[in-house]
């Protein structure tokens, strides 16, 4: 059975940064592409970034691009998202998840086989 386990979420002003984490159990983790996604109140779920297994490409939504990383730490099946210059439209619940195929390299909400709980973030004006 698969696992995600985010934390790091919170409240920050407007210019700051977090850093998500999300620990991954249950399968072979380096072997599998891991992404990011968002859902604002009243909007639909949308991808932020994601990160391939292997070469470890990353791929990042317009919007956050030169602002969030993301990174991954196969040795403790862990996928972060730091995020810097953080803008009150940053605020959403944030979701870790994983594909079904190992094939996946650039995720979307229709290829996620697996989401964890989110995470609350929170940025104020």
């Amino acid at each position: 059975q698969v696992q995600l386990v985010e934390s790091g979420g919170g409240l920050v002003q407007s210019g700051g940064s977090l850093r998500l984490s999300c620990a991954a159990s249950g399968r072979t983790f380096s072997m599998y592409t891991m992404g990011w996604f968002r859902q604002a109140p009243g909007k639909e779920r949308e991808f932020v970034a994601c990160i391939s297994w292997g070469v470890s490409t990353s791929y990042y939504t317009d919007s956050v691009k030169g602002r969030f990383t993301i990174s991954r730490d196969n040795a403790k099946n862990t996928v972060y998202l730091q995020m810097n210059s953080l803008k009150p439209e940053d605020t959403a619940v944030y979701f870790c998840a994983t594909p079904v195929a190992r094939g996946v390299v650039r995720m979307t909400t229709e290829n996620v086989a697996y989401w964890g709980q989110g995470t609350q973030v929170t940025v104020s004006s």
